[in-house]
């Protein structure tokens, strides 16, 4: 390194060594054990598909290399929550505690603060938490601006699609990953492969699928026959919904009227729906809160996510709007749960085991 780096001082136990973009040399990453069992210098490296290895038949084999196994720490590190965005904008840290004190006793907030964090969530929305977007709209206060640079985000992953992905898995990655909002759109968003292309099946699209969720651009949250613990065990691995893993690059694939609607709050029919879905997602997984949902089969109830809380099973409906709340009113009746939760576009409130509270405040679930 001193011999590239001109005027590098490499201070033994006052040096911090980052590597960047370390998934663009293999060797690198391979050297990070040489580097832990040298001892002198701290080291942290940062990369994007880490985990991609879909290399196919049809392409030039990989060359070879060593993970260095027991001398790396693996982090996965997520876009911006909401609530580091809310420090992006100046909320401090004591707002933001109050905030949780409202949503922990399901207090009714006062008019002034619900539409203050409303108006900013949906900002949310439409920015989302990529640094890079969140620091150009911050700076210039301009959407437009914003949306240019997911843009620029987009065409990145694309590239990286054709950098990393085999050939015969290139042009079906991209295609599934724009078809999401297709999917939520939908009454009923469950994945379906018809709706990214006619006939699409499992067996064209699995591994692309597979690709985006190791990429971390997607999430799947699958169906389980029962609500019961471990709610892993019952996992339906057929039945599932795809989430994008940023608000913003979801909304942006929306297009920009349809950000314009959020941010002015007039969208309406199912879109708005899956939209709010995806936000809740992104919510609850950002916190590393595993999900799942719940739908019977010939029914028309679903329960948009479960989640493991206490020893229990903790059921999260999400609302649109704050209408009422059918499937959530059946699951309580037939498994009893501790507490369930409401999430909608309106204040907070309790009845019984039911605690209802503004779509915002699932980050303190």
């Amino acid at each position: 390194m001193s011999l590239y780096v001109s005027n590098v001082r490499l201070v033994p136990g006052n040096t911090l060594i980052f590597l960047d973009e370390i998934q663009a040399c293999k060797k690198a990453r391979t050297a990070l054990k040489f580097l832990a069992l040298d001892g002198r210098y701290d080291v942290v490296a940062s990369g994007s598909l880490l985990g991609i290895h879909y290399k196919g038949e049809d392409d030039a084999p990989p060359d070879e290399v060593s993970v260095p196994v027991g001398y790396e720490r693996e982090v996965r590190m997520h876009a911006l929550d909401f609530e580091e965005y809310l420090w992006a904008c100046g909320v401090g840290t004591e707002a933001i505690q109050t905030l949780r004190d409202y949503a922990h006793t399901a207090e009714r907030l006062p008019d002034q603060a619900l539409r203050r964090y409303q108006d900013l969530l949906r900002e949310y929305l439409v920015v989302g938490g990529m640094p890079e977007v969140v620091s150009t709209f911050l700076d210039t206060q301009s959407f437009e601006e914003a949306f240019q640079v997911q843009e620029k985000i987009l065409s990145a992953y694309e590239d990286d699609v054709d950098k990393y992905a085999s050939n015969s898995d290139k042009p079906k990655i991209m295609r599934l990953y724009r078809s999401v909002p297709r999917q939520l759109a939908k009454e009923n968003t469950k994945f379906q492969y018809s709706k990214v292309e006619r006939g699409g099946s499992a067996r064209k699209f699995g591994t692309a699928i597979g690709w985006l969720i190791d990429a971390g651009l997607v999430c799947d949250v699958h169906n389980v026959s029962v609500p019961l613990l471990p709610l892993a065990a019952y996992e339906e691995p057929s039945e599932f919904k795809i989430y994008v893993t940023d608000t913003g690059l979801l909304t942006h694939l929306f297009g920009r009227e349809t950000q314009v609607a959020l941010v002015r709050n007039t969208l309406k029919g199912p879109a708005k729906g899956g939209i709010c879905e995806n936000l809740v997602f992104d919510l609850l997984h950002k916190r590393g809160i595993a999900v799942h949902y719940y739908k019977r089969a010939n029914n028309t109830q679903e329960i948009e996510f479960l989640m493991e809380r206490d020893g229990s099973v903790v059921p999260v409906e999400v609302k649109s709007s704050n209408g009422a709340t059918v499937s959530l009113n059946a699951f309580l009746e037939r498994f009893e749960p501790a507490v369930a939760f409401k999430l909608v576009d309106g204040n907070s409130g309790r009845s019984g085991q039911k605690v209802t509270l503004p779509q915002f405040m699932g980050m303190f679930l």
